[in-house]
């Protein structure tokens, strides 16, 4: 099987290699990192995530892949697609995510990565409408969905504790195949 390498002007959306995990949670396993995330993953939480990323791609043929930094073949964290599976939340829809490292934040690596991933939805894997998942408190997050052109979907926000106890809903930002077309891709 190819590896699957997707690249845009300075970064490279690739899949797993093994040296990459230690790497990748040397640098996302953080406080600041996980604030939104449910917290800092103890060994069999990080084990569960790998595994899940590794079912989405065995399955569907795409993951969060590893972003890769071009010119210094730095791990930044990932970027990708899968299926919407949060119990509770819409099933199946196509669900762009991204995750970086602190030092890798308000540079426009999340914002390269997920419009990569976005033009690799609408046109690789045929997605007629992609969703993004946060918590209402993850500011940076939905911001982002906003710069992509995405909007406010409040008909699939669902209750979870899990991400932000002190307010336990999932809000859920979408973009459809034409309107990303209108917002212009930019990878």
């Amino acid at each position: 099987m190819t590896e699957f390498r997707h690249d845009t002007a300075r970064l490279t959306l690739r899949d797993w290699r093994e040296a990459d995990w230690a790497l990748f949670w040397e640098g996302t396993n953080t406080p600041a990192v996980m604030r939104w995330l449910g917290g800092v993953m103890d060994e069999a939480g990080m084990a569960a995530a790998r595994a899940r990323v590794e079912a989405y791609h065995a399955e569907h043929g795409h993951t969060f892949w590893v972003v890769e930094r071009r010119e210094d073949r730095a791990v930044l964290g990932f970027c990708g697609l899968k299926r919407s599976n949060q119990p509770g939340g819409p099933q199946g829809m196509m669900e762009v995510g991204w995750r970086l490292r602190e030092d890798a934040w308000g540079q426009g690596y999340a914002r390269e990565a997920a419009a990569a991933a976005l033009d690799l939805a609408f046109g690789r894997f045929g997605a007629e409408e992609v969703i993004a998942l946060t918590v209402e408190r993850n500011a940076p997050s939905w911001g982002l969905m906003v710069r992509l052109g995405m909007e406010r979907r409040a008909d699939l926000d669902f209750g979870s504790p899990d991400f932000d106890p002190e307010n336990p809903v999932i809000i859920a930002y979408s973009i459809t195949r034409e309107a990303w077309l209108a917002h212009g891709p930019t990878s």
